[in-house]
């Protein structure tokens, strides 16, 4: 029998993971951090107290059983581990590099109560990256139905329900807009955080499922969302096609040459392949002082992004402090590695114009924090008479993003008042057979909870098709008819001409 680990009989230090020097990777777009090794992986994976009460399950905005793939790693049986993460995740190599995990699973691990939380992030990566290397999926026997399924979107919330419908024997299409599949992931994330490689292996394990990918596909101009359900012949829709529409601060001068969102310049350099001009024609403004505006983790991307295309100086400019600022703590600290330059407490005011419609500054003022604001972070106050002009001729705007309005303009979907599709709590919205989830539904979130809300949707599509989910226990305890339990009768669906 093994014996009961302790806080003092575990590895004290968690694992370092290898990382690219800082001064060598600022000039490329391969992955900053190198991963785990298998020594590495064990080391860590003997850290996990496997505590009775599992509070990294909660934690988890999908429910991974945490401690079993750990347990797995432990004895050295990596597909293992790999089949009890793929039973909830269905990308462990992108979300265990890009979730926050100190806000998830690790922030409420019971090992950082005392010493540094267990890296479940990190080891979450070393199995998923385990898996493509050695070509693993996991593809359960399929019976097909007659049932076709539409997905709008193909970021982790439309990749999510495809899957789960498919794996319930649906025809699945997915519908994205770019050129290629993998919405947020390729065009929002950079390289060197989340390899197109990996996102293209994760989506293929997609396809091994039958899952049919249609780029190119802007759903709302080449067809409708009634369309979908009325003449293309989808008995359910999913809608998760992200809150990818910038914010803009609405200032003077915000429409001069040299100011653009991030969304632009992370489309631009990662799907569209700026970052490699002239092999590629995609045009992209390269500033020699970049100024980007917010402090999330979408601005650490857009100022390492600047770094790496040749810009001489990258300012981070914030209303708030550091304390404030939502960026992951080791996306500030890579970018200040990296040679960022943070002005803290500044507010932009005004874009200045060099007399040609192209930007010379900015003017900005000095901010304070006062009380608590809705969100629970404390307000900014401007600091009176705290003007100063700001030098730069590249301004990103990296504060935030809403719901793009063609969804709403094309069909006639039910929307609040912030213009993000309305829906119950079953993610159903208010077209029969039409459910949505992800970004465009809560506003911006993350990975693991666009992947939950599209596994949501899948599981409320399932009981709108009359589907039995396989991964519910099977009703007990009722009135039956032929030895089985009525609740568990099926129906079939009849569309009238």
């Amino acid at each position: 029998m093994a014996k009961k680990k302790t806080i003092r009989s575990i590895p004290q230090d968690r694992t370092p993971m290898r990382e690219q020097d800082p001064l060598v990777r600022a000039k490329n777009f391969e992955e900053v951090a190198c991963g785990y090794n298998l020594e590495e992986a064990l080391r860590e994976s003997d850290r996990c107290l496997m505590c009775p009460d599992q509070p990294c399950i909660s934690g988890c905005p999908v429910g991974i059983n945490i401690p079993g793939f750990i347990q797995k790693i432990s004895e050295k049986n990596l597909r293992g581990a790999y089949d009890i993460l793929t039973e909830t995740s269905l990308l462990p190599a992108i979300c265990g590099r890009v979730c926050p995990q100190e806000n998830q699973c690790e922030g409420v691990c019971t090992v950082g109560e005392s010493l540094e939380a267990v890296a479940i992030g990190r080891l979450e990566r070393f199995v998923g990256d385990t898996a493509i290397k050695e070509g693993w999926v996991n593809i359960p026997h399929i019976e097909p139905n007659r049932f076709r399924v539409g997905v709008v979107g193909s970021g982790p919330a439309g990749m999510a329900c495809a899957a789960d419908m498919a794996k319930a024997g649906c025809d699945v299409t997915v519908y994205e807009a770019f050129h290629q599949a993998g919405g947020v992931l390729k065009y929002g994330i950079p390289d060197f955080r989340l390899p197109n490689d990996v996102i293209d292996a994760e989506i293929n394990n997609l396809k091994k499922l039958g899952v049919k990918f249609e780029c190119n596909t802007l759903v709302g101009r080449l067809f409708t969302i009634e369309q979908m359900v009325d003449e293309l012949g989808y008995h359910a829709v999913f809608v998760g096609v992200g809150a990818g529409y910038p914010t803009m601060l609405n200032i003077p001068g915000d429409s001069l040459n040299g100011v653009l969102s991030a969304n632009e310049l992370l489309t631009r350099c990662n799907l569209m392949r700026a970052r490699d001009f002239p092999n590629f024609d995609t045009p992209l403004p390269i500033g020699k002082r970049v100024a980007v505006v917010g402090a999330g983790n979408t601005a650490m991307d857009a100022m390492r992004v600047s770094i790496r295309l040749g810009a001489e100086k990258v300012y981070c400019i914030y209303r708030r402090s550091r304390t404030e600022a939502p960026a992951r703590a080791e996306e500030v600290h890579h970018a200040e590695q990296e040679g960022v330059e943070y002005h803290w407490l500044t507010h932009p005011i005004a874009v200045l114009d060099d007399g040609k419609g192209n930007v010379r500054g900015m003017r900005c003022v000095r901010m304070e924090l006062g009380e608590p604001d809705e969100s629970g972070r404390r307000r900014p106050v401007q600091v009176a008479g705290s003007e100063f002009d700001f030098e730069t001729d590249l301004i990103v705007y990296a504060i935030g993003t809403n719901a793009n309005p063609i969804m709403g303009q094309t069909s006639g979907l039910k929307l609040n008042k912030w213009g993000y599709i309305a829906t119950d709590d079953s993610l159903a919205t208010s077209i029969t057979g039409v459910f949505a989830g992800g970004d465009i539904v809560t506003g911006a979130a993350t990975v693991i909870e666009a992947m939950g809300a599209g596994r949501k949707a899948a599981r409320a599509m399932k009981r709108y098709l009359g589907i039995r989910d396989e991964s519910l226990p099977y009703a007990s305890g009722g009135a039956t008819l032929f030895g089985i339990d009525t609740r568990e009768r099926n129906f079939a669906r009849v569309r009238v001409a």
